[in-house]
């Protein structure tokens, strides 16, 4: 009996500390619970638990979401091969006579008007030699539509000269901003042997005389030379500097697969081509010409957005020229996306210049 005496103190000292020691838990507990919380939030604001499986994978995607696809290219500005038929036999043209095939006028204005809502605010016309269809009247039609209607900034040719007539400046030049001319060579026996021969005509000669139309009339003249094995040791440095251009486009002889080279092309440009080194050099020793602007075959191959006959855009990424589909048939946003437009390229080999005939402030 003596052995449970202990536990009925401790039973009776219990019962008479229950009620305090009630009160003093009732006021800790919600003390302890306010302190967990607390520190709780604390290290909450500094680790980030992970979410629930497959949530930050939504949540990524949907950021991605709002940033939204890459914008649409602008076609800014635009080349225009309409025509691929030539009088000139030029062994290194990498835009061969394939087809005889031109769109009908009304067509070609509705795929510039197109291009022209798209963005489009300069327009080259090429070919071939876009003088040669129509004796130069087609063209001349497109160059005022573009100029008079669509009011773009920037109507421009480039042309090998032969065909154009003083009356084709009276009824059109006030329309267009600038005349590019094909001359590869100051020597008439180059241009010969290059393919710019024509019969009885020079074409030195017949540049001279181009070159005074473009000022009387009030166009920007501008020389295009491909350099090749044939002229990449010539001196032009002079007769550049007496024509004065606006601009003279230097560009090293390219390579197009289907069109001046393999099995299916037109021509065989092998035997004009140079080496990088080669085409460095010329452009060394024409440094001190102010209006060049030289264009490698990197810088060239990309940068272009070119139509071909039908208005299709033509990629050359892969060394040939894919086309995309018509303009005409899927729309300016659809077609640019298989264009293989390279802009950053196309900003760095100087695309964007000052080409309106009204900002040049030439003196006539």
């Amino acid at each position: 009996m003596w052995m449970l005496a202990p536990f009925a103190l401790a039973g009776k000292l219990l019962s008479a500390l229950r009620k305090p020691l009630g009160s003093l838990w009732g006021s800790v507990v919600p003390w302890f619970f306010w302190l967990r919380s607390a520190l709780w939030l604390a290290g909450a604001k500094n680790t980030r638990l992970p979410p629930p499986r497959g949530q930050g994978e939504r949540q990524e995607s949907r950021g991605e979401e709002e940033e939204g696809p890459d914008p649409p290219t602008t076609p800014t500005s635009v080349n225009y091969h309409f025509t691929r038929q030539c009088n000139y036999k030029c062994g290194f043209c990498f835009h061969t006579a394939k087809t005889s095939f031109v769109l009908p006028l009304a067509e070609a204005k509705r795929g510039l008007r197109m291009l022209q809502e798209a963005g489009m605010e300069k327009i080259n016309f090429s070919g071939g030699e876009p003088f040669i269809h129509d004796r130069g009247e087609y063209l001349g039609k497109l160059v005022r539509f573009c100029k008079e209607e669509l009011r773009l900034p920037s109507v421009s040719i480039v042309s090998n000269g032969s065909l154009i007539r003083e009356r084709w400046f009276q009824n059109y030049g006030e329309y267009l901003d600038i005349l590019a001319i094909s001359c590869d060579s100051f020597d008439e026996q180059v241009n010969v042997l290059i393919g710019r021969g024509q019969g009885k005509k020079n074409h030195v000669e017949n540049l001279q005389k181009l070159r005074a139309w473009c000022r009387d009339y009030r166009v920007a003249f501008k020389i295009n030379s491909v350099i090749n094995r044939f002229n990449v040791d010539e001196d032009m440095r002079e007769p550049i500097k007496a024509l004065n251009p606006v601009r003279w486009k230097v560009f090293q002889c390219l390579l197009i697969e289907g069109e001046n080279s393999g099995e299916e092309a037109l021509r065989e440009a092998q035997q004009f081509v140079i080496s990088d080194e080669e085409f460095e050099g010329f452009l060394d020793r024409h440094n001190e010409v102010s209006c060049l602007v030289p264009e490698s075959n990197q810088k060239m191959k990309d940068s272009y957005l070119i139509l071909d006959e039908y208005m299709r855009f033509l990629n050359c990424r892969n060394g040939r020229k894919d086309p995309s589909k018509s303009i005409l048939d899927v729309g300016v946003e659809e077609a640019i996306k298989f264009s293989g437009f390279d802009e950053k390229m196309f900003l760095k080999r100087g695309g964007k210049y000052v080409w309106s005939k009204a900002d040049l402030k030439l003196d006539w």
